[in-house]
């Protein structure tokens, strides 16, 4: 009499194929490389000088000389947008990196120590959160002054309870978990145990988070050049740009239809790597096939 044989668990597909295999993963990556390469090919090369003003060619409609028209000014859209893509990056990537470089750190401390540190966190994001993130950038840009450099670190500031958040409820679902219970058997203490076994477990669901709020950042970001809190003139902006073109909508649409476009398939590209990374890296959603 045989026996039938106990049918093997299904293999899990490899990281990288279940990436490739995830459509909104790969089209938002491949938006993200492209205006990330736009943004890099802007430091060496654009098609004109955008502090060059040739008036005679102002509100030029699209052509071969220039693909993307001209501004108000003459200067050309496409330079402008090249080097209007190089600074929302940079203003999201910093502002993001200050958010996760605070509040990660936060959150998982609050996580290991518990009792009033953590209760204390929590209130300190309840008062933070109970504020208009971008009014309250307004706010902070608008009394130390308009520039990049005071957009970042409003921005950023805005950041830090998101990713304490975040991190603090990763950890907090570890911290009960056999395999931490066991690392404090073996005499590691809280500190060490965040280190090697709490942030390795939580770095995907920060990475998710953090192409959430890089799209974030960069909304906000344009929101603030809108304002004329943000990136300041000769350097152009994308949120300038849109607040430069509006008294011309019914001359001129394409000064505001492509700044527009630009900051909308960021952001969508941004948004769909972030929902690709978490069907690709949570594997409460990954389906076995």
């Amino acid at each position: 009499m045989s026996l039938d044989p106990v049918a093997a668990p299904p293999r899990e597909r490899p990281l990288l194929s279940r990436a490739l295999a995830n459509r909104s993963f790969v089209l938002g990556l491949a938006v993200t490389v492209t205006v990330t390469l736009v943004a890099l090919i802007s430091f060496f090369w654009t098609p004109y000088d955008v502090t060059d003003l040739q008036v005679s060619d102002r509100l030029q409609g699209l052509s071969l000389a220039h693909p993307f028209g001209t501004d108000h000014m003459g200067r050309d859209i496409l330079s402008m947008i090249m080097i209007g893509a190089r600074n929302s990056i940079a203003v999201a990537m910093v502002a993001v990196g200050i958010g996760m470089g605070i509040g990660v750190p936060l959150g998982a401390w609050a996580a290991a120590k518990g009792g009033f540190a953590d209760e204390a966190l929590m209130r300190a994001n309840d008062v933070v959160f109970a504020f208009p993130s971008l009014l309250s950038a307004v706010m902070i840009t608008a009394v130390f002054g308009p520039g990049a450099i005071n957009a970042i670190i409003a921005i950023g500031i805005f950041s830090v309870p998101v990713f304490a958040g975040v991190a603090r409820g990763a950890a907090l679902a570890l911290w009960p978990r056999e395999f931490i219970l066991a690392a404090r058997a073996a005499g590691k203490g809280k500190v060490l145990i965040t280190v090697e076994h709490i942030l390795p477990n939580i770095a995907s669901l920060l990475l998710v988070q953090g192409t959430i709020q890089f799209a974030l950042g960069i909304l906000a970001e344009a929101g603030l050049s809108y304002l004329g809190l943000g990136a300041q003139p000769p350097m152009p902006s994308w949120g300038r740009m849109l607040f430069d073109a509006q008294t011309r909508l019914a001359v001129a649409p394409h000064l505001a239809l492509i700044p527009g476009l630009a900051i909308v398939v960021t952001v969508l590209g941004l948004n769909l790597l972030g929902d690709g990374l978490r069907d690709v890296l949570d594997p409460r959603l990954r389906r076995v096939r």
